[in-house]
This record gives structure tokens, sequence and C-alpha cells, in this order.
């Protein structure tokens, strides 16, 4: 280990290597050779190891096919901020702080909005009778789970997007005679922002909505995915994250303004083919973090590949130089910033309500992707 980094003793989770108190402080986090770039020397690095999957380095498939709306594609085309201004404010503090299962989900036959509440009868007594084993249940007696599906107009990125449409699951339970009490335990919703790359090229009766996130049990995620697909002839499919996409979610993050108290910059790597599965947790001062970037990026409001190759070799670089680890060789699966946080597995939590709209641009291009 470099100078300055202690051993921690090991725990039931596996071994701990950070910064030694009051020891050698890393210095700036050096570019990658022929890349003039410096980070103020105020970064810290810590190195946390854990039990979880591991595997092998996988780029995954390159952005070609990301539209530069994002600022994400290799051409940098510049990314446009998106609105919210429609949007309810107490729906989208919902949506915060939650882990959310991502999908894709090809274009709905014959949806409306008009018949939300329609669906949401419809809906409650097809989960009543999956339940039940199959017993039919008429639509709109009394069930011991509320369905109700309602619209999100505000979660759009352009005027040809379709409103967003959220599902939520209640428990009702009876208190006492008078007073019914309702347990929310189940929550999904259907977005598409900025996906014109998807509903230019439909027919008129099929309805884009090609993200789908979920947040509760895998069982009720599946009875609901169920009766879409029967209803509206579509079809989901889980969407993960590869390592290269995570890369660009660190760079694009990393570059938006948070508040100077966020969370730092969390980097995720599983090593490879050890006897016990090892996760590598690097963690970089926010400020540090974007100081780091804005040497890296040419124009704001766009970026690249090169650039973000560029900022991940810089701090690969800056984890060699004091730990001797190539990060290079192992498999980025988790990204965590002031904005936001992804898994390779397909899990994201939103952390800051200004920014939903730009990540959710981002996934919408993934899934929309994922779907052609």
């Amino acid at each position: 280990m470099a100078a300055g980094a202690v051993l921690g003793a090991a725990g039931t989770d596996g071994t701990r290597v950070q910064t030694a108190p009051g020891g050698e402080r890393p210095g700036a986090m050096e570019p990658a050779e022929g890349a003039a770039r410096t980070l103020p020397s105020t970064g810290r690095v810590s190195v946390a190891g854990r039990i979880s999957g591991a595997g092998r380095l996988s780029r995954g498939p390159h952005l070609r096919k990301l539209s530069g709306r994002l600022g994400v594609s290799p051409s940098g085309r510049a990314l446009p901020p998106g609105s919210q201004e429609n949007a309810d404010p107490q729906k989208i503090a919902f949506l915060l702080r939650k882990q959310w299962t991502l999908y894709s989900v090809t274009p709905l036959y014959k949806f409306s909005s008009a018949h939300l509440k329609d669906y949401g009868r419809q809906l409650g007594a097809f989960i009543a009778a999956e339940k039940q084993k199959g017993l039919a249940v008429e639509v709109g007696v009394e069930l011991g789970i509320k369905v109700a599906v309602s619209s999100l107009p505000g979660l759009k990125g352009s005027d040809q997007d379709h409103a967003a449409v959220l599902v939520q699951l209640s428990l009702k339970s009876s208190a006492s005679q008078k007073k019914t009490e309702e347990k929310l335990i189940w929550s999904g919703w259907f977005c598409c922002v900025a996906g014109d790359d998807l509903s230019l090229n439909v027919l008129e009766d099929f309805t884009c909505l090609p993200l789908f996130l979920a947040n509760g049990a895998e069982s009720y995620t599946s009875l609901v995915g169920s009766w879409f697909q029967k209803t509206f002839d579509c079809c989901f499919r889980r969407l993960v994250i590869s390592p290269l996409i995570l890369t660009w979610m660190a760079a694009l993050w990393t570059g938006y303004k948070v508040d100077k108290t966020s969370s730092a910059v969390e980097l995720v790597f599983s090593v490879p083919c050890l006897p016990q599965p090892l996760d590598i947790s690097y963690a970089i001062h926010t400020e540090d973090a974007k100081a780091l970037w804005d040497t890296v990026q040419k124009t704001p409001g766009e970026i690249t590949q090169e650039e973000v190759d560029v900022f991940m070799d810089c701090l690969y670089s800056h984890f060699h130089r004091h730990f001797k680890i190539h990060l290079s060789a192992t498999k980025l699966v988790k990204v965590s910033t002031g904005i936001a946080s992804a898994r390779c597995d397909g899990i994201i939590k939103f952390l800051q309500s200004q920014y939903i709209i730009r990540v959710l641009m981002l996934l919408t291009e993934l899934a929309v992707a994922q779907i052609q």
C-alpha cells in the first residue's frame, strides 16, 4: 500500500483500507499520461471490502444509439434543461430517495389517459383474482388492495412526450368500523422523457412510455406487469446498466452544481477472480470531483466519450498512485453522487428534484435503445 494508508481491522463484511488518521493526505489527482489535468489536493480516498457479486470488466455497448439530446453521445451535442413547470411538487418529492428498479416497456396498444381510473379498478380486480388463485372478482367490489392510477404531467422532456403515469397499491386495513387506514405497499410509474426517437416512429394507436420504475415487492411488480402486458400488448424487460454507462453517469452528474453539503461522489468496483467476492469503494469530495471534471470538459453543456475516458483515467491514476490497485481491471458496479445513485443491476435512486428530468432523459434513452 502507498504511504499514508493503513489496513484496518478485518470485520464480518470484509476488510477496509483508508487514509490513516493524521497521516499523509493524498495529493492532487494526476491525469492520465498525455493529459494535462489536475485536481485540488483536498481529495480523500477509501477502499472498503465487502461480500458481493464479482465479475470481469465489461465495457458494455457503445453509446452510438444514444441521441445528442442528453449531451451524452460521442458527437458531444448540447444538453437541454428539461422542464418540470407543471409537475406536482409533492409527487416529485415522493419519487426521491427511494430505490427504483428499472424496466424497459414496448409501446402500449390502445392505452388512454382518459381511462386511468378504470384501469385502476380493473387492475385491482386482476390482482385480487390472482391472489385468490384465479377466482373471478367483480370489478368495483371492496378489495383488500386498493389500486390508484394517476397522471404525473410534469415529467416530460418535450411537448411530444406522453405524461407520466403513476400506479400505487395500498393495503386497506380496518382499524375500526368507522375508520379504514391505507398503507402504501408498492409504487410504479411509466414515463417518457425526450423519447422522440421511439414515439415518432410508432403507429397512432400506440402510446410510448418506454421507461418503467418500480418500488416494492417483486411479486406485485410481476402482477402489475402481467396485467399491463395482457391489456396493452406490451412487453416488460429488466433494464440493466453497463459499466460504460455508469462512467457516463459519474461524469455527467459530477458536472452538475449541488449543495456543498452533498455526499461525496462514490464509485464502487467489483474485483474479479478472487476466492471471495470483494468490492472497492472509491469516495471523492464533491468539490474535488467537480474541479477535475471542469478541467476535462471542453464545452459546458456538452460531453464526449473522450472526456469521460480522460475523467475516469485521472481517477484511476490517482487511486493507483496511492493504493497500487488497477481499477481498470475491475468492474464498475455502482455510482453515487449528490444528484442520484445507480447500480449495474438497474437500481436507481433520485436525490435532487431539480435534476430528475435530466436523469430521466438518460434512462429513457437507455430504455429506448434496449427496445430497438
